[in-house]
């Protein structure tokens, strides 16, 4: 375990430093807090101006405070709250949660403070939480530094949020849905203690199961992806990104202080860490819960009854449309299905009982499927009716699946009327939700996580021809924050060992057309000018040229139209190029996220790939599988494999490309985008050149 955040959740004693007699302060409802849940270690208010605060005694000075005490837990003004600091790391605490607002998220003298908050916790080798938040909570140790009102019931979700409201919200909404947590820590500004280390203390702790979490923007994504990653493989982590839209981001930083990085990287990181996103908060805990209780369902098969038609279609086109089907029940359990159901019931899947299903009915259906090699989920849903007891369907649920190995879901249309059921159905780890598309949605998170545990880790790249010392010779005599287009990237990309298009840089009309004899006919000739990138917009490229006399004439027409349209550019010279033959034009570039590093790109090349936007992406370093995986998720992916008796293309050429990208990337970190935009594919076997590309330094 993470023992140095240990302190937060089962500390010792606890110092609540700003601790107020006034029961309208945030402090006052800390104190009550922790001592309302049955924490038995000490409990130390401290305040200069009072002695004694619900029973307790009141210290003037954290120094006055006795042994042992491991976590205090500071609520002043934010400019009292460095003294404070010092004060515990004198006193030898070694964790502290900061609830106070007014510093990075007000501005930059806020800002300011807090960076003193930080370099005071690092003399001290203290860890902190906060500052701008609500604090942790622990529903074994009674541990509660917050100030919200009521807790959840105990369970084995460990939950994380960036945000202190969040934490409040989710606390009431699941308090009477008996959806347990084991912990919650807010952690606001992340000063010290971030997301990536509470997943780790989290992934080490023996009574979570399930960590779910709230982010708004990551602060060191090397480190989220290195931490997910790892912990993923022990135990789920779902999570809801705020911040996904232009506006949404911007609410973001306005809230915490924080900058949100690309939602397209955002994607791809949490992808290839196994972490399950989720678009909502009701659908974070209804994941969450159900990834607590269930196995993970071992196919797509599903048998579902029910008292109501309507709920069923609903369910059915959820299921469908998250990879899961009806599971096709044999005439023999069908027959057995209709000796206990109504002469009129539907006993094919799903499995309709009518309007009067009774308790028994259900247990009946429960029975029947379960341990059935051909059913993989079983989903029992109730219309709620006035003869029938929704609490008595629950508990005859719970009875029939005690010992089923199936994953089992159970949706209650309603709500009013369900309290009961639900309580039931929780306290014996069985999910129920209340309307009929959740359970599509929970199945397919559950077998998301499922087949990327099932992928495995995969072995990374590994490249022979590559040399990096003359990447870094050819990059150091570029200048910082130059494009360069072509005629500059091309030595550069052949360092890594792509395979570029036979070509050769002109000075002029006449070199060039010399230089095309000497490559042979056909032959395209480009323009080389710093201000002219996108070549085909200003008519800086000419294709299919047969003769010397077509390159002499196109080179001049190209430079006279280019200084017509742009009287300052300058004119570099043209690069002359062997005419491509046939081929997939594709599009693989990189463009260096701030929060996770060096994003890779794939999608369909040429003009095309800004219409279309059928891109997929991937944060370096990459593995071939994760490559394929960004392939796979196009169009143009499946272009490649051969669409409707079109060639098959190559695609370990395109694999390769992009691996040797993602290393280029890795190596130079002054490298903030590459676009080889088209990359030819060729058939099957035959490899993908590179016809044009371009480099960006930061």
């Amino acid at each position: 375990m993470t023992s140095d955040l240990a302190p937060f959740f089962s500390p010792t004693g606890v110092a609540i430093i700003g601790a107020s007699t006034n029961p309208r302060k945030l402090s006052y409802g800390i104190l009550k807090n922790m001592t309302k849940y049955g924490f038995e270690g000490g409990i130390y208010p401290v305040n200069p101006k009072a002695e004694e605060v619900l029973g307790l005694k009141v210290y003037a000075d954290v120094a006055e405070v006795p042994d042992p005490v491991d976590l205090a837990v500071v609520v002043l003004p934010a400019p009292m709250t460095p003294d404070a600091l010092r004060a515990c790391g004198e006193r030898g605490i070694k964790a502290v949660v900061i609830i106070s607002g007014g510093f990075r998220e007000v501005g930059s003298q806020g800002n300011a403070l807090e960076e003193e908050c930080g370099e005071i916790a690092e003399s001290y080798g203290m860890r902190l939480i906060g500052p701008n938040c609500v604090g942790t909570l622990d529903l074994t140790t009674g541990l509660n530094s917050t100030f919200i009102q009521g807790v959840p019931a105990l369970g084995s979700i460990g939950f994380v949020s960036q945000s202190g409201a969040v934490c409040g919200g989710v606390v009431d909404y699941i308090a009477d849905k008996s959806i347990g947590l084991s912990h919650f820590a807010s952690l606001g500004n992340e000063l010290d203690v971030d997301e990536a280390d509470m997943i780790a203390f989290f992934g080490d702790h023996p009574r979570v199961k399930v960590i779910a979490a709230y982010v708004e923007a990551i602060q060191n994504g090397e480190k989220f992806l290195r931490v997910a990653n790892e912990v993923s493989r022990m135990k789920p982590i779902v999570l809801l990104k705020a911040g996904r839209t232009g506006a949404g981001a911007k609410a973001v930083s306005s809230h915490t202080g924080s900058l949100a990085g690309s939602y397209s990287a955002y994607q791809a990181a949490f992808e290839q860490a196994g972490v399950i996103e989720v678009p909502d908060l009701s659908t974070l805990f209804d994941v969450a819960w159900a990834l607590s209780c269930q196995p993970l369902p071992k196919g797509e098969r599903v048998a579902f009854f029910t008292n109501a038609g309507g709920p069923a279609a609903l369910a059915a086109d959820s299921l469908a449309a998250n990879g899961f089907r009806l599971a096709e029940i044999s005439v023999e359990r069908q027959k057995k299905l209709a000796e206990k159901l109504h002469p009129s019931a539907q006993v094919a899947n799903p499995v309709d009982m009518l309007g009067g299903a009774e308790p028994a009915e259900f247990a009946h259906c429960l029975e029947t499927l379960d341990g059935d090699p051909e059913v993989d989920v079983l989903l029992p849903m109730l219309v709620p009716q006035s003869l029938v007891n929704p609490g008595d369907v629950a508990r005859a649920i719970v009875a029939a699946t005690k010992h089923t190995g199936q994953t089992v879901l159970v949706c209650m249309v309603g709500e009013r009327s369900l309290a009961e059921a639900r309580k039931v159905l929780h306290e014996n780890q069985v999910p129920m939700s209340i309307f009929p598309e959740v359970s599509g949605q929970v199945l397919g998170a559950m077998r998301t996580y499922r087949d990327w545990l099932a992928k495995g880790e995969s072995a990374p790249f590994a490249f022979e021809n590559l040399n990096q010392a003359e990447g870094e010779r050819l990059l150091s005599i570029a200048t910082p924050g130059q494009a360069l287009g072509e005629a500059e990237t091309r030595p550069i990309l052949a360092a890594y060992g792509l395979d570029l298009i036979p070509g050769k840089w002109a000075r002029d009309a006449a070199d060039a057309a010399e230089i095309a004899e000497a490559l042979g006919f056909p032959v395209v000739v480009k323009v080389v000018s710093p201000q002219v990138l996108h070549k085909s917009d200003l008519g800086g490229i000419a294709l299919n040229l047969k003769s010397t006399e077509d390159v002499k004439i196109a080179a001049l027409k190209m430079e006279a139209g280019i200084l017509e349209n742009l009287p300052d550019a300058k004119i570099a010279g043209f690069l002359v190029e062997k005419m491509a033959p046939k081929g997939l034009e594709v599009i693989v570039g990189m463009r260096r996220d701030p929060t996770f590093g060096p994003l890779m790109m794939f999608g369909l090349g040429g003009i095309y790939v800004e219409l279309f936007k059928d891109v997929g992406f991937g944060v370096a370093p990459l593995t071939p599988q994760r490559a394929r995986e960004m392939i796979a998720a196009t169009k143009a992916g499946r272009l490649l494999q051969g669409f409707r008796g079109s060639p098959v293309y190559d695609l370990d050429g395109v694999v390769d490309a992009i691996g040797r990208v993602s290393q280029l990337a890795v190596d130079f970190p002054l490298i903030s985008e590459v676009e080889i935009n088209p990359l030819l594919v060729l058939p099957e076997g035959q490899g993908a050149k590179v016809l044009d590309a371009r480099l960006i330094l930061a």
